[in-house]
């Protein structure tokens, strides 16, 4: 359950409207300004979400996020808020990190949204089985780890979340549609390819050097993960 979130947003007029709105809701909002001291809050004090703005005073809001993947924190929820929609802007934000992002300006009710769902999905995965299998390869769930004919493979959050989504619908086809809606909990503007520039890291990292596929393209549907007859 999420109760208490940090925001690290520098416009002032943003971070006014989310905290007035998020105390509405009966949210607990802390208000940072900047990077640097959005990660000093952060250490003295547990939250259960990070808002966090992409441009942000003294460092990065990508900067942030890598710091906080690297620390104590690594398992906080992050969502990013960014002014670029754009493919490239998306990756780069969930390559650093992040587990959503938002794109402003955004209504109030999507920030909501997003907030329902990231909570749904922490205790979906609090509940959920320890191992994954397909073939010869095992995601565990607990140590976030995936190893592939005994070989480990390292992943980025979201390479993994999306690798997580194929194996607990192994033989279901998934679409362009199915997989932001269910792995970000967002929908993209399908006039980027994020979707696809993902299943092509993923693909890379546990396809590509075995001689067995397991994630396949169905032409004009999407994708399914399954074992080849």
């Amino acid at each position: 359950m999420i109760k208490k979130i940090l925001l690290i947003e520098d416009e002032l007029n943003v971070a006014s409207f989310i905290k007035k709105g998020l105390d509405e809701e009966g949210y607990e909002v802390t208000i940072s300004h900047d990077g640097e001291s959005g990660l000093a809050i952060l250490s003295e004090n547990q939250f259960d979400l990070l808002i966090l703005d992409v441009i942000l005073p003294k460092m990065t809001g990508l900067d942030v996020c890598g710091k906080i993947r690297d620390s104590e924190n690594k398992q906080l929820p992050i969502l990013m808020l960014t002014a670029l929609g754009t493919t490239e802007s998306v990756v780069n934000g969930l390559d650093s990190g992040a587990d959503d992002y938002l794109t402003k300006p955004f209504k109030f009710s999507e920030l909501l949204a997003i907030i329902r769902t990231i909570s749904r999905r922490k205790g979906l995965f609090e509940d959920s089985e320890q191992i994954l299998s397909i073939a010869d390869m095992k995601l565990n769930l607990d140590a976030k780890t995936v190893r592939r004919a005994n070989s480990e493979i390292t992943l980025t959050p979201t390479e993994y979340r999306l690798l997580e989504y194929f194996m607990k619908n192994q033989k279901k086809v998934l679409s362009r549609v199915d997989l932001p809606e269910n792995v970000w909990n967002i929908n993209f503007d399908m006039g980027t390819n994020v979707v696809d520039v993902y299943v092509n890291y993923l693909r890379n990292k546990v396809d590509k050097a075995f001689d067995q596929k397991l994630i396949h393209t169905v032409i004009g549907m999407g994708y399914v993960m399954r074992e080849e007859n």
